[in-house]
């Protein structure tokens, strides 16, 4: 892969389920970059977001291990999920999901704190002004970073990343803010700041980027665009129309090569 035209690296979305096996041929990725529904109640389209919490952590499991069977001995996982959720009681989200992953067989390399920027309106104090039971909101979230066999990876391709990008990513505070969830159609998008950063950060130039969780497709468009090539898993067929319209545009292929390329979907 050394043409720089992005028409010429490969997109597959493919209408599968992450939970199945064998939606993914074994040891066939590089780096997998998502963020997992959250359990909060949001309203997808084809997902219930409501488990008990007990039934969100089997779930966990069950898709982190299918991710880790999918990934190279040399890959690697970024994890974008919450500190906790305190959607019917708090519960520390971030540690049993690293944990979870842990006992699987991810190996654990560091955690990257992402600052959103955006503290909604406050409805809910706890006891307000009284150490009785304050409620602390924490208006971050974190990007796990895991990986298979070992962390130093073989340099296969160009690592595209600069300098200036290499000195500000490897600090482990990131400040950007989200995504407007009716501007890429989809209810729960992270931002093109996130996957871009991970991308060069933690892959080359011709690695495989994945997505099993593809929604708007914000992984997908950053892995065309930094010339890599981009698969993704989605159970819903609207979003999986809606992103090929918004990669198409976003990714600025013509028309019919889009079209051919996606005609597999």
């Amino acid at each position: 892969m050394t043409n720089s035209n992005p028409e010429n690296y490969l997109l597959e979305i493919r209408n599968k389920s992450v939970l199945e096996e064998n939606s993914i041929e074994k040891e066939s990725i590089d780096l997998i970059i998502t963020s997992p529904p959250y359990n909060v109640g949001i309203d997808y389209s084809s997902n219930g977001d409501n488990l008990t919490y007990k039934r969100y952590l089997i779930f966990s499991r069950n898709w982190l291990k299918n991710c880790y069977r999918w990934t190279k001995n040399t890959g690697r996982l970024c994890l974008n999920i919450p500190l906790d959720k305190n959607k019917n009681g708090k519960n520390s989200v971030y540690v049993d999901l690293t944990t979870i992953a842990k006992k699987i067989g991810w190996k654990y390399q560091t955690t990257i704190i992402w600052n959103e920027q955006n503290i909604s309106k406050r409805t809910a104090w706890g006891s307000w002004l009284s150490a009785s039971a304050p409620s602390i909101i924490s208006p971050v979230e974190v990007i796990v970073v895991l990986y298979k066999g070992e962390w130093k990876k073989e340099q296969m391709g160009m690592s595209d990343i600069t300098r200036e990008e290499f000195l500000d990513w490897t600090n482990g505070l990131w400040t950007f803010n989200g995504e407007n969830s009716k501007r890429v159609n989809h209810p729960a998008p992270f931002p093109r700041e996130l996957p871009k950063r991970c991308i060069k950060l933690f892959s080359f130039v011709g690695d495989v980027i994945l997505d099993p969780f593809a929604g708007s497709g914000t992984t997908l468009i950053e892995a065309i665009n930094n010339q890599r090539y981009a698969l993704g898993l989605e159970i819903d067929e609207q979003y999986i129309s809606n992103s090929k319209t918004r990669i198409e545009k976003e990714c600025h292929f013509h028309h019919n090569s889009l079209q051919e390329k996606l005609s597999s979907c």
